[in-house]
C-alpha cells in the first residue's frame, strides 16, 4: 500500500505542476507595477483549472503524508524523483518543450541515483 501511496503523490504532483504551466501559458507573463500584478494574480487563482492544481497539491500532501508513515524519509523521497522524469516527457509531448542531450544525461543520472537509492 506504500507504494501506492508515493504513486499518488507523484500523479498529483505531476498534475499540479503540468496544469499550472498550461494555465499561466494561456495568461501570459506577469505585468510590471503592483497594481497590474494584483489583478493577474486575481485573475489566475480564479481559474478553475488552477484551483484543481492547488486541490491536487493538496491530495499530492496527503498521500506524501501516508507514504511516511510506511517507508523512512529518505528512502521514499528517492520515488519523488520520478515526478521530474515523468514531467519532462509530459512537457516534451504538451508544450513541445526542446529536448537536448544534456535533458537526456541528467535523466539518466537520476533514474540512476533512484536505482541505487532504492536498493535497501
Amino acid at each position: 500500500m506504500g507504494y501506492l501511496y508515493i504513486l499518488l503523490t507523484i500523479i498529483f504532483t505531476v498534475y499540479g505542476q503540468l496544469i499550472l504551466k498550461w494555465r499561466l501559458s494561456l495568461k501570459g507573463e506577469m505585468p510590471e507595477g503592483f497594481a497590474n500584478i494584483i489583478i493577474w494574480f486575481v485573475n489566475v487563482f480564479w481559474d478553475i483549472y488552477v484551483i484543481s492544481g492547488f486541490v491536487a497539491a493538496f491530495f499530492a500532501s496527503i498521500a506524501w503524508m501516508a507514504t511516511l508513515t510506511k517507508f523512512e524519509l529518505s528512502y521514499a523521497y528517492s520515488f519523488m524523483s520520478l515526478s521530474f522524469v515523468v514531467v519532462f516527457f509530459l512537457s516534451v509531448i504538451f508544450f513541445q518543450e526542446t529536448v537536448s542531450w544534456q535533458k537526456i544525461l541528467g535523466l539518466l543520472l537520476v533514474i540512476t541515483g533512484l536505482i541505487i537509492l532504492s536498493r535497501k
